[in-house]
């Protein structure tokens, strides 16, 4: 989409969503009604009927009461079901199959994207993209995000999103990049985790990770990070160490997955739910346990649903950021950035 079909009203709070038909941003190939989430069906089952209400009333019946008075049921579902969501719940919404990815902000928000490839040492890593576009068509940034695959096929060419230790050299390659040339640099966190493969493993994935939580702290330009989906294990701090952290309303971000933390307390994969709630993975107590700096919030029924509005509200926040970040001295970010990761957690000593 080009940048002047895409201007819309930045909304700082989430909205209700409505039910009559418009234009919309479709990611993919797949269909809602193809693609929804179990607690998600009521919902769908609705959206079916309404289509098949207007197409009944092409002709020379009006439907348009009937049609008026089930868009209003449809968007009390949608309110009732995603403004009650559970953790596991919002897991299951980050996991969503028609959820934004990485690249669709990017075509979206960004334009003249340039994306580089390689670690120098080993080969690329397709489950991480890196780059450098210029925001807001003017100013450039360096862009660094994990990716996903929309198919099975390009699933395992972009590794599930779990990226190997080249991918992590990659990212840092193009950040050095940016600190030479004084570009902000944007980091798109959506992974399950690091690759958990043997030869990820020889290659130094660990150290990778470390090598990158070292030399990101010591960046002497912004670094923003926002989790737009899953932000799983180290594989989301080997890109997640920033002078800003945001969590998209329905994404997660957590040490563990809640299917791994279950398996491990509990010897039972199926009490992922419990795990979840006991994970606090969410935006909201994040935000309380002082993890992050801001929720940013989603249209009514996720990210999936309205991607423009989403992807607006992204930019909004990602603007202010670095309105704020610039007006600080370069050699005071690093010191700054250390001193906000030293406050995090609550110690004590008896």
């Amino acid at each position: 989409m080009s940048p002047k079909t895409k201007k819309k009203k930045v909304r700082s709070e989430p909205e209700a969503v409505s039910a009559a038909p418009k234009e919309k941003v479709k990611l993919g190939s797949r269909d809602i009604f193809d693609a929804c989430l179990p607690f998600e069906r009521p919902v769908v089952e609705m959206e079916k009927k309404i289509n098949e209400l207007r197409k009944m009333g092409g002709g020379e019946i009006d439907l348009s009461g009937e049609i008026q008075s089930a868009e209003k049921k449809l968007e009390k579902a949608i309110k009732d079901i995603f403004e009650g969501l559970t953790p596991w719940q919002r897991v299951q919404v980050a996991r969503h199959p028609l959820r934004p990815y990485t690249l669709d902000y990017v075509n979206y928000l960004t334009t003249d994207f340039l994306e580089f490839h390689g670690d120098r040492r080993f080969s690329d890593d397709r489950a991480i993209i890196a780059g450098i576009a210029k925001w807001g068509g003017k100013e450039p940034v360096c862009i660094i995000g994990h990716q996903k695959g929309r198919d099975t096929k390009e699933n395992l060419m972009r590794s599930f999103g779990s990226a190997h230790p080249e991918g992590y050299r990659k990212a840092m390659r193009i950040m050095r990049l940016a600190d030479k040339h004084n570009f902000p640099i944007l980091c798109f966190i959506d992974t399950p985790g690091a690759y958990p493969g043997i030869g990820a493993e020889e290659r130094g994935q660990a150290e990778a990770i470390a090598c990158n939580l070292r030399e990101m702290g010591d960046l002497r330009v912004p670094v923003i990070c926002v989790v737009i989906g899953e932000g799983g294990s180290g594989g989301a701090l080997g890109i997640g160490v920033g002078d800003r952290i945001y969590v998209m309303q329905n994404a997660y971000y957590s040490v563990i997955s809640p299917e791994g933390c279950a398996a491990i307390l509990w010897k039972e994969p199926t009490r992922a739910p419990d795990a979840a709630s006991a994970l606090k993975l969410t935006g909201p107590d994040l935000l309380q346990l002082g993890v992050i700096d801001g929720v940013i919030p989603e249209p009514l029924g996720g990210a999936h649903r309205d991607f423009a509005a989403a992807a607006e509200n992204l930019r909004k926040v990602i603007n202010e950021a670095l309105e704020e970040l610039g007006k600080i001295p370069r050699k005071d970010l690093p010191d700054l950035r250390y001193q906000k990761f030293r406050k995090m957690g609550v110690f004590s000593a008896k």
